[in-house]
């Protein structure tokens, strides 16, 4: 087993957690492989004789049966973006401040070699979108969580029309609008007032940006229907974003087509949460804060 390790570089302490996960990978008799990024403080990491850095455009992610992200999420959404294209699975350790969609903490390290070396680990299977652009050469979209259409620098609301299998939905007023996965629902699009949506749950969701108008509310539709989107603005542009990282600014109209991918990704899990865990822990969803203020005070 060769293990991948792409790491957020701009962490402060990034240097002392690739030295320790190296080390006690070595310890442990497992190979693994680094990336370019990580290059700029390798005089003071102690690598393997011989150990070189990969690119990760295409090295790490072909020679490496396992890829390891260790940074936040906004790491871990660019490891799977790269990692779904190379069909590998891919696991993440927490270094950022909420790290909802890495599956560890850098506090378990050891625990996350151990259950790599003895193989305790499952692999699921998490969907994705395919967005393409009509008419433009942006190439297939792919994204994790969601992809976005919104009015970029237009400072007013821009006009979204919706269908879903050729059947015509509805046209509204909005700043945007979010196409979300599963994985994506406790992400931007919780934040509009989307529903969580359980991580194997076989759903795509539209939750409008803003709109202009109280009876324009998100739908949860099935992963096997195609939705096209129309955007049109007056502005020269509308900007369409792929899990927040891959933006592009188009003309208007725009016309996209979204559905499931044919390829999900694979995330490693562990025994280490559960995902109605990290919902509690992370998002204190169903925590009743005033008990918790009244435990406080009678401490106190």
């Amino acid at each position: 087993m060769v293990i991948g390790i792409i790491a957020n570089t701009t962490k402060g302490n990034i240097l002392d957690v690739v030295s320790s996960f190296t080390t006690k990978l070595k310890k442990e008799q497992i190979d693994y492989q680094l990336t370019k990024s990580i290059s700029e403080i390798r005089g003071r990491l102690k690598l393997k004789a011989g150990k070189s850095f990969l690119s990760e455009d295409d090295g790490i992610f072909k020679k490496s049966d396992i890829i390891i992200s260790i940074g936040g999420d906004g790491t871990m959404l660019a490891t799977a973006y790269k990692a779904h294209t190379y069909n590998k699975p891919v696991l993440g350790l927490n270094l950022g401040k909420l790290g909802f969609l890495v599956e560890t903490d850098v506090a378990q390290m050891d625990s996350v070699i151990d259950i790599l070396k003895k193989k305790k680990y499952t692999i699921e299977e998490r969907m994705v979108l395919s967005g393409i652009c009509i008419g433009h050469q942006t190439g297939e979209l792919i994204a994790v969580n969601d992809l976005v259409i919104e009015k970029g620098g237009w400072p007013k609301m821009i006009e979204l029309t919706v269908w879903v299998d050729d059947e015509y939905v509805t046209t509204f007023s909005a700043d945007g609008l979010i196409i979300a996965t599963p994985t994506g629902s406790t992400g931007y699009s919780l934040s509009t007032g989307g529903p969580i949506v359980a991580p194997t749950a076989k759903a795509i969701t539209l939750s409008p940006i803003s709109p202009h108008s109280l009876t324009v509310k998100p739908v949860v539709l099935s992963s096997e229907q195609v939705v096209k989107l129309r955007a049109n603005s007056p502005y020269k542009d509308i900007q369409i974003s792929s899990d927040g990282q891959r933006v592009y600014k188009l003309p208007p109209p725009l016309e996209i087509v979204i559905k499931k991918s044919d390829r999900p990704l694979k995330l490693i899990k562990t025994s280490l949460t559960t995902y109605f865990e990290t919902l509690r822990k992370k998002l204190l969803w169903g925590i009743d804060v005033r008990v918790n203020k009244l435990n406080s005070e009678r401490k106190d």
